[in-house]
């Protein structure tokens, strides 16, 4: 049913939808959780969880996002939600949730539109990881309780003779300062909207990022959707690292050999393929929202 250009489920029609997304989300956050509980660490399946802040709670929470109305007693427990009002006896997403998050949507969109039209940078081998450990021993390391496979010297050598070209901000501020001048470009947050690639592992991950600050207008569908291409985005970042993944069942790509840097240029080409449609998506559904 249509009223007022919002579509309304009734009860028996939302209640299935919530409850298959929570089914979708709970085998990717039963482990995350149960590690957390026996004191574990998991730098690769962990990292969507740390780094950006959204709880495997919100992530099962079902949204239907923007022009839909929810009916029935249940419904209700959605009030209890930031972004919804009730309107006629209907729960539906509150406008006024949006106005002081606009000039961060128009940013939003900015990065992700120039990041759908640009031609994509494929020689940077994900060395943002090698770079974040250049001239680190192990004990200075980010994930201090996971091996490096390399030495320090192996690692420098090869960021050395590989060269550095990170475009990405969040990726480059965590470079390691002897790296920092090593890098072709300077990427800062202001350049940032002019920056973004979509050969850029960082920029793939972010599409869950960019999904969750607009939750819930954006449909949990395409949150969880944004979340799982991150998880092999990141998968693929740690793989191509100079840590040692295989206590998480993965094979390194051994950037540090031509053999390596093809078998990498192969996923990245699979990563964008992937992604590519996800980030169309987001923009369509953020586009919407701009709307007075």
């Amino acid at each position: 049913m249509t009223v007022d250009h919002v579509t309304v489920l009734r009860e028996e029609e939302w209640l299935p939808l919530a409850q298959a997304h929570r089914e979708r989300v709970s085998p990717l956050i039963e482990e995350r959780l149960a590690r957390r509980e026996r004191g574990e660490k998991n730098a690769v399946e962990d990292f969507l969880f740390e780094y950006y802040p959204y709880s495997p709670n919100k992530l099962a929470t079902w949204h239907p996002g923007a022009g839909h109305a929810l009916e029935g007693p249940k419904a209700r427990d959605y009030l209890r939600l930031t972004g919804y009002h009730e309107v006629d006896g209907l729960v539906m997403l509150d406008p006024a949730w949006l106005e002081p998050r606009r000039s961060r949507l128009a940013v939003t969109i900015r990065i992700l539109e120039g990041t759908v039209h640009r031609p994509a940078q494929t020689g940077c081998f994900a060395l943002h990881e090698w770079a974040m450990t250049y001239r680190l021993t192990q004990e200075q390391v980010r994930h201090t309780y996971l091996p490096l496979r390399l030495t320090s010297e192996e690692i420098a050598r090869a960021v050395e003779d590989i060269g550095l070209r990170c475009s990405h901000i969040d990726a480059f501020r965590f470079f390691t300062p002897d790296a920092v001048p090593l890098n072709a470009t300077t990427p800062t947050r202001e350049t940032q909207p002019d920056n973004e690639q979509p050969g850029c592992i960082h920029a793939a991950m972010d599409l869950y990022k960019y999904a969750f600050w607009h939750s819930p207008f954006v449909p949990s569908d395409l949150v969880l959707d944004c979340f799982l291409d991150a998880a092999l985005a990141r998968e693929l970042d740690m793989r191509a690292s100079p840590y040692d993944v295989s206590p998480f069942g993965l094979e390194p790509i051994r950037i540090e050999t031509p053999e390596g840097r093809r078998e990498y240029a192969a996923e990245q080409r699979r990563m964008m393929e992937r992604t590519a449609p996800l980030r169309e998506r987001l923009v369509d559904v953020l586009s919407l929202l701009t709307a007075p």
